[in-house]
């Protein structure tokens, strides 16, 4: 604190303020390669995998993350986060030898756990905005850490179909907001599967509402004044850089290259 209060009377910054902020209590990253994952399909979808030889994979990206959060008993402050990844995976799915491929949208999905510190706390908030716990008539919300999951573009790595092992059918309920996304219901009886490889990047993060005390220069005063927007396509277009490059494309020096034959020693004598 006299460090803080040194630190004002040099002029550096205005005031000490204190606000309520998320405070990253721990977190942890990962590197999955998350090898066969099945791909469900819909009803409607299921008979062009049927009818499959080949697929490929084309797309893939991460719809929703679910996190669930609860302590871990005899150990005070820990929590463990079970995740489930739920991924969109697009593919190209061919029914015979050198034909065109039929686009087909499917899920996979993927669950892990993790154990994080996230303190201990046991007061409870009350706001003048009236939120309170709806099943205790006049109590405040408890406060407790929040899970938080970032994640980055899966790697869509490889994509086979075979035909289905026993037992393999997953049995889980698929949410009703994902059905209604595909248009459908997804159906689990089959004879030929889709199992796919991805590569997952994530962050896993625990967070917590705290009190810090912050230096602060001055408020966020806009310095740049708001322009208004035409819808004139014609001026739209008059504001946009001729593409340059597009017309004349760099030189191999220009990009810091030196050519196939180049090698190190010869960029070194250089």
């Amino acid at each position: 604190m006299d460090e803080m209060n040194d630190t004002m009377r040099s002029g550096r910054f205005k005031e000490a303020v204190c606000i309520d902020a998320q405070r990253v209590y721990d977190s942890c990253s990962a590197k999955d390669c998350l090898e066969d994952l099945q791909v469900c399909f819909t009803q409607a979808k299921r008979p062009v995998i049927e009818r499959a030889v080949s697929v490929r994979l084309r797309d893939v990206e991460v719809l929703t993350v679910y996190l669930n959060m609860e302590p871990v008993p005899f150990n005070k402050g820990f929590y463990s986060i079970d995740m489930t990844f739920v991924f969109d995976v697009s593919l190209d799915v061919y029914t015979a030898p050198a034909s065109c491929p039929i686009v087909v949208d499917g899920i996979a999905l993927f669950t892990k756990k993790a154990i994080l510190y996230g303190s201990d706390g046991n007061v409870k908030v009350f706001t003048s905005d009236g939120s309170c716990d709806p099943t205790e008539s006049g109590s405040g919300s408890r406060v407790t850490p929040k899970a938080v999951c970032q994640v980055a573009q899966p790697v869509g790595l490889s994509a086979r179909i075979c035909d289905t092992r026993p037992g393999c059918c997953p049995s889980f309920k698929i949410p009703d907001d994902i059905c209604e996304r595909f248009g459908g219901d997804f159906d689990f009886e089959c004879s030929r599967s889709v199992y796919v490889t991805i590569g997952l990047f994530s962050i896993v993060q625990i967070v917590r509402n705290v009190q810090m005390l912050i230096p602060a220069y001055d408020f966020c005063v806009p310095t740049k004044e708001c322009t208004p927007v035409s819808d004139n396509p014609c001026e739209m277009f008059k504001r946009i850089d001729f593409p340059t490059d597009s017309f004349f494309p760099p030189k191999v020096s220009d990009a810091g290259g030196c050519g196939c034959g180049c090698s190190q020693s010869q960029e070194s004598a250089e």
